[in-house]
């Protein structure tokens, strides 16, 4: 791969996991499903210390995922805001349909006070911090993320879990 080539191909797959960073932070779900591929797969997981094994939180496919987002309206949610921060930082091109990606991610969660007539936001703190380990491929000349395993290193997450990283 050249290097131009090489510097496209990161600017691309680095604006689609902003995107979807984005679109998750304004809970437009149904838009960020739509950056994935009919094959996507998600799972979340982290390391316990207490078990010496991986504890996986979620593991669905895109049928399962769509599924979880249609039942989001009925949780309860605080209505605090998540805003993910992601840094894309290793990224490789399997071919010339697949690449992959590793990226830190650290996700702030804003606690909303409730005034007179308004929402004002409130106090701000780290919620979790892990990476991203993603897989993409190339659909009708688009890429589009094929698989995301989020690698948490914060296991105790507390109000707001129930949205995924």
């Amino acid at each position: 791969m050249s290097r131009s080539s090489a510097a496209e191909l990161r600017a691309e797959l680095t604006n689609l996991i902003a995107r979807g960073a984005f679109l998750l932070d304004e809970r437009r779900f149904g838009e960020w499903i739509d950056l994935t591929a009919p094959e996507f797969r998600y799972r979340i997981q982290a390391y316990s210390p207490d078990i010496r094994r991986d504890m996986t939180w979620l593991d669905h496919d895109r049928a399962g995922m769509v599924a979880l987002i249609e039942l989001l309206p009925k949780h309860h949610v605080d209505g605090a805001d998540l805003l993910r921060q992601v840094s894309v930082g290793e990224l490789h091109s399997e071919s010339a349909t697949e690449a992959s990606s590793v990226s830190s991610l650290a996700i702030f969660y804003t606690a909303r006070d409730i005034g007179d007539s308004h929402v004002d936001g409130g106090s701000s703190r780290l919620f979790l911090v892990g990476r991203y380990h993603d897989r993409f491929r190339t659909e009708g000349g688009k890429w589009r993320l094929s698989e995301r395993s989020v690698r948490l290193q914060t296991r105790q997450l507390g109000v707001g879990s129930h949205l995924f990283p």
